[in-house]
């Protein structure tokens, strides 16, 4: 290894936002760090699913999902009440 080119690597505190922590080793400058997500609150790990919504995007989707099925099932009612044509 050349000296003098590796970054310090030296002890910090991990604090998650939901609470949790523990101490671990960086290069991270300084002697904590901060994280949004870990393994204690990662819907991945914990089996509960959040959805985050932003901008209405999910409600958006939903709306349009529900008016797409309404207008299939009005699309099937007119199609069985139309007579066949016989030939």
């Amino acid at each position: 290894m050349q000296a003098g080119i590796h970054p310090n690597y030296h002890d910090v505190k991990v604090t998650c936002a939901c609470g949790a922590s523990w101490s671990t080793r960086s290069t991270v400058k300084g002697e904590t760090l901060r994280l949004e997500i870990c393994s204690n609150c990662h819907p991945f790990f914990t089996g509960k699913q959040k959805l985050i919504d932003t901008e209405g995007r999910v409600s958006l989707f939903e709306r349009k999902a529900a008016k797409s099925k309404a207008m299939q099932a009005e699309t099937a009612a007119r199609k069985a009440a139309k007579p066949e044509a016989t030939q």
